[in-house]
């Protein structure tokens, strides 16, 4: 499930694209605004960590206990993709303060402003990730991209229980399975044999992997910004799972249902549900992310079509609670 690539412009601005592929048509995702100035904590009770909101930040919820997704007002974007192979470790024997996974993804938008910045802050693997089950009682299993205005771009996976970073602009594309190291030996082979020659076809995700890598470096890099981001739309619609597609021999495979565009020069969100055939977008300069403001809320599985600019279409709610 999940893809998610780096496109660089012409002008090398970056584009970050995602898809968001789960196992549940009902999945929960409607969109956050979130000021800075926010105190936080970890969701996991009294060994919790706690931070305040350095920066605003624009999210998309799952299931609204957790943040699968997110632009901050510096351009720092961060995506969470499902892993099956993920161990975080035990929280008794690290010894550290914890932090829920549906908070993970938040704490690095609410902290960060350049991929550098935040991987130079994990080298000591500060807390402990506790990940209960989801509301659909699947495992929440994950590892999170990072990516910012500069093209740069991390991975971070916890394998065995020790927090891994994989940090260089050359980590463009992303999936689920297998381990990131073994998506890059993947993606190695691939090379070597060519993608204009064969490319593997079917929807596990080191197969998408290998298609995401080839469209990614065979698009051509353009220069006007809306041709930029109709290029990363069309990459992420031609690896997207088809509604309703299961493969009983890979049961962490599931249909996209909805896509995150992030232009990192702009700073403006694009969102596209696979179920409505509708387009539509936020632009951070257009909703309030000053200190004292209000959280606000749009839900995206409404009555109401949705297309356009909707930043002024959001209204005030209380934050979701972190999975616990």
């Amino acid at each position: 499930m999940c893809t998610r690539i780096l496109y660089k412009t012409g002008r090398e601005q970056f584009v970050t694209g995602r898809g968001m592929d789960w196992n549940d048509p009902n999945l929960v995702s409607n969109l956050w605004v979130f000021p800075k100035g926010l105190k936080r904590d970890g969701g996991t009770g009294e060994n919790a960590i706690t931070w305040t909101s350095k920066y605003g930040s624009v999210g998309v919820s799952f299931y609204d206990v957790a943040n699968s997704d997110g632009i901050n007002e510096k351009g720092f974007v961060v995506n969470a993709l499902y892993l099956a192979e993920a161990e975080y470790g035990d929280v008794a024997e690290r010894g550290k303060p914890t932090l829920s996974i549906g908070a993970w993804a938040q704490y690095f938008i609410d902290n960060y402003a350049t991929v550098a910045e935040a991987v130079e802050d994990m080298q000591d693997d500060p807390f402990t990730v506790v990940a209960p089950l989801l509301p659909n009682g699947r495992p929440a299993s994950v590892h999170l991209s990072i990516s910012d205005p500069s093209g740069d771009s991390a991975i971070f996976e916890y394998v065995e229980g020790e927090l891994t970073i994989h940090h260089s602009k050359d980590h463009l594309v992303m999936t689920n399975s297998p381990l990131y190291d073994d998506q890059l030996a993947i993606e190695r082979y691939w090379k070597l044999i060519g993608g204009n020659r064969m490319l593997p076809g079917t929807i596990n995700a080191a197969d998408r992997f290998v298609r995401a890598s080839y469209f990614l470096e065979s698009s051509p890099k353009y220069e006007d910004t809306q041709m930029a981001i109709s290029s990363v739309f069309s990459q992420m619609r031609s690896i997207g799972v088809p509604l309703g597609m299961a493969d009983p021999d890979h049961p962490n495979i599931s249909a996209t249902l909805w896509r995150t565009i992030y232009d990192h020069e702009n700073n403006i969100m694009y969102y596209e549900s696979a179920q409505r055939p509708y387009i539509f977008w936020v632009d951070l300069s257009k909703v309030d992310l000053s200190e004292g403001a209000d959280v606000m809320k749009l839900e995206t599985a409404t009555s109401e079509e949705l297309a356009g600019d909707v930043s002024g279409m959001f209204s005030k709610s209380e934050p979701f609670s972190f999975l616990a």
